[in-house]
């Protein structure tokens, strides 16, 4: 069985930890083996005092649905401290909210997609705590998708923004411990960053394999067969086709009003993606995009991860949809998309504009991937000075 951070601290604090005040960033899926929450064991122990509470986007207990819905904090009437939201009018801590704490504790499952917010939030807690001299202690979970192979662009830094905020692959792989000290050796060297590294973690491991139970980390994560499809149908965000939000199995369903669902598959097969089957699976959103309208599309299948490339078939997905839709039916939104106001919301999610200029001008995806290749590697290089697991 695999050890969080988490459950190695559980019984003996590290040294650097005791006696003090603590803030802990922190959300639903925080917790130990045996479901107890972070919060609920740090306002037990009598060597160190929790002051305060922070937590990321969808709020602490994963109650707000979609991307720009902020919440507030407030007092936590059981532990009666403050609990601060990094999702709202802040998403950087503020000196008020430092001001009462002498460590900061991040404890967050990550899904292993570079544009899922949580590590940016961290980020964002590092820089805030080197300011004022404040060590962060990070306790590492499994990338539940470390299965999966490096895919997708290497984010450019002229669209770094709050989906990316660091230069690495959309599917890359690490854990939320390694992309935090990523943070530290490239942008803010000096800060005083501790982690407590997982044990019996190896980077292939199927999140089955790690004996954890699996806690929704946003409201449309409900599953590991969600989060090895999502850094590639996560793109689904940027147009106008439904990523599925609104029914059971988000990101596994896509589909639109506009998409001939056989046509669709015809295609797919016929580009012999590896490691999935395309399914024709028409379905009604409840809510988001084509709420209460019938949307025709397919169903991913995983059938083997280890084979399963998600960005590469996110973008043959798109690719076929558009080969085989009316001209013009399938379009990018335009921004705000996530605070940004300017940068097209597909190139900020993809790493640069380069793939959506394979679309739009329908050249060969295959040179689009081959380039991925080329960035995905020099990644890897890069990743074995900071590697903390084995493949």
């Amino acid at each position: 069985m695999v050890l969080t951070g988490l459950e190695q601290i559980k019984k003996v604090l590290p040294s650097g930890l005791k006696g003090r005040k603590i803030g802990i960033l922190c959300h639903a899926a925080s917790i130990t083996s045996d479901f107890i929450h972070i919060t609920r064991l740090f306002r037990n122990r009598k060597d160190c005092l929790l002051s305060a509470v922070f937590g990321p986007q969808h709020g602490l207990h994963g109650q707000t649905q979609d991307n720009m819905i902020e919440w507030e904090g407030g007092n936590d009437p059981v532990l009666g401290i403050p609990v601060h939201s990094l999702y709202g009018e802040n998403r950087k801590p503020t000196e008020a909210m430092l001001n009462d704490i002498e460590a900061f504790v991040v404890d967050l499952q990550d899904v292993g997609a570079r544009l899922y917010t949580y590590i940016w939030t961290v980020k964002l807690c590092i820089e805030a705590c080197s300011e004022r001299g404040i060590p962060v202690w990070v306790l590492d979970r499994p990338n539940p998708v470390g299965s999966l192979p490096f895919d997708g662009p290497v984010l450019k830094k002229e669209y770094f923004t709050f989906v990316g905020g660091a230069s690495i692959p959309l599917c890359h792989r690490m854990s939320i411990g390694e992309m935090a000290l990523w943070i530290k050796c490239n942008y803010y060297p000096s800060a005083e960053l501790n982690i407590i590294w997982m044990k019996g973690w190896r980077r292939h491991s199927h999140f089955s394999e790690t004996g954890l139970p699996w806690v929704l980390p946003s409201p449309n994560m409900p599953t590991i067969q969600t989060a090895v499809v999502y850094p590639g149908t996560v793109l689904a965000e940027a147009l106008n086709i439904s990523e599925g939000r609104g029914t059971t199995i988000p990101f596994e369903l896509i589909g639109a009003p506009f998409i001939d669902g056989e046509k669709l598959k015809k295609e797919l097969d016929s580009r012999n993606v590896e490691g999935c089957v395309f399914r024709i699976h028409d379905f009604i959103p409840a809510f988001n995009k084509y709420s209460g309208i019938l949307c025709h599309g397919i169903q991913i299948h995983v059938t083997d991860p280890e084979k399963y490339f998600p960005v590469g078939t996110a973008l043959e997905l798109i690719d076929s949809i558009m080969e085989t839709s009316p001209e013009g039916s399938l379009k990018f939104n335009p921004p705000p998309y996530e605070y940004e106001m300017n940068l097209m919301p597909f190139d900020i999610l993809s790493g640069d504009s380069l793939m959506r200029t394979t679309l739009v001008n329908r050249d060969p995806v295959s040179k689009e991937k081959e380039r991925w290749k080329q960035e995905t590697e020099a990644f890897r290089k890069e990743l074995r000075n900071i590697s903390a697991y084995p493949e």
